[in-house]
C-alpha cells in the first residue's frame, strides 16, 4: 500500500503545529492526523477518539514500525515543504482578511508512477457511490415509526411539584 497523496493544514498553536490528511492508493483516506511538536522534535498522532473514562483511543493506527515510519516521514516532509512557504504575517492584525485555506502540495509519494491510478476521485463521488446501510445488507431492522407530534402552542412555565404536569398549554 502507498501513500498516494498528504495534505498539510497548519494551526497556530503551541504544540499542536498541524493537521494532516492521508490517502492510501488513490483510494482510501485518514484524516486528522496531528503534527505535533515534542521535546525531541515534530512527530505524528493518529486520529483519536475521547472515551467515557476521559482516555483517548486511536480510530486508525499503523500496525507496525516500518508503516508507521513511512507515515511519519511522508506528513512530516510535506509539513515542512509547507512551513518553508508561509507568508509572514503583517505587522498589524487584518481583521477584515480571511484566513488562507490549506494547500495541497499534492506531493506524489508513490515509488513507481506506473502503478498509480490515473483517475483522480473527488471525496464528494465516492461519498455518493458509497452504499447506505440498508443497501449494504444490514443485519439490524430499521424501524419505520413516525416522530411524536409536539404541540405548536408556546407552552408556559407553571411552578408544580408534579413533573408530568409541569407544563400547561394556553388553549
Amino acid at each position: 500500500m502507498d501513500i498516494t497523496d498528504v495534505k498539510v493544514f497548519p494551526v497556530e498553536e503551541e504544540k499542536l503545529k498541524a493537521y494532516a490528511t492521508i490517502t492510501f492508493d488513490n483510494c482510501f483516506i485518514v484524516r486528522d492526523l496531528k503534527v505535533i511538536s515534542g521535546n525531541k522534535g515534530f512527530f505524528i498522532a493518529m486520529p483519536s477518539k475521547k472515551r467515557k473514562d476521559g482516555t483517548f483511543r486511536d480510530v486508525a493506527h499503523p500496525l507496525n514500525s516500518e508503516t508507521r515510519k513511512l507515515i511519519e516521514e511522508a506528513v512530516l516532509r510535506v509539513y515542512e515543504q509547507e512551513a518553508e512557504v508561509v507568508i509572514p504575517e503583517p505587522a498589524g492584525p487584518d481583521v477584515d482578511s480571511e484566513p488562507e485555506p490549506a494547500r495541497n502540495l499534492d506531493v506524489n509519494l508513490a515509488e513507481d508512477p506506473a502503478e498509480e491510478s490515473p483517475a483522480e476521485e473527488s471525496v464528494d463521488t465516492l461519498e455518493e457511490s458509497t452504499p447506505s446501510t440498508a443497501e449494504a445488507g444490514a443485519t439490524e431492522p430499521v424501524e419505520d415509526t413516525e416522530p411524536e407530534q409536539l404541540p405548536t402552542d408556546n407552552p408556559t412555565i407553571e411552578p408544580t411539584d408534579d413533573p408530568e404536569k409541569a407544563f400547561s398549554y394556553e388553549e
